[in-house]
């Protein structure tokens, strides 16, 4: 599991105490479900990829996430943004 910290000014802060009550817990449930929606697309991808290539599925969405990874499947967005610079 990962930690991040953010920094908001306190005109930010103020904004989101006025949307959320729980400011934290707003800006968790904002990654979390994010996160969810990427995974559920990139299971999709992972499991077309594997069915037009005769590969078997890994079991599980963590597994299928990881195998999505390794077999190129998906990449980091960072790392698309560095090559789309040295294009």
């Amino acid at each position: 599991m990962t930690d991040y910290t953010i920094t908001l000014t306190d005109t930010e802060k103020t904004a989101m105490e006025f949307i959320a009550f729980d400011v934290d817990d707003w800006i968790t449930n904002a990654a979390t479900n994010r996160a969810r929606i990427a995974i559920d697309e990139i299971i999709v991808m992972n499991a077309t990829h594997c069915n037009d290539n005769s590969i078997a599925i890994s079991v599980g969405r963590d597994a299928q996430v990881a195998q999505a990874l390794s077999l190129g499947v998906i990449d980091k967005a960072s790392d698309r943004t560095v090559e789309e610079k040295t294009e």
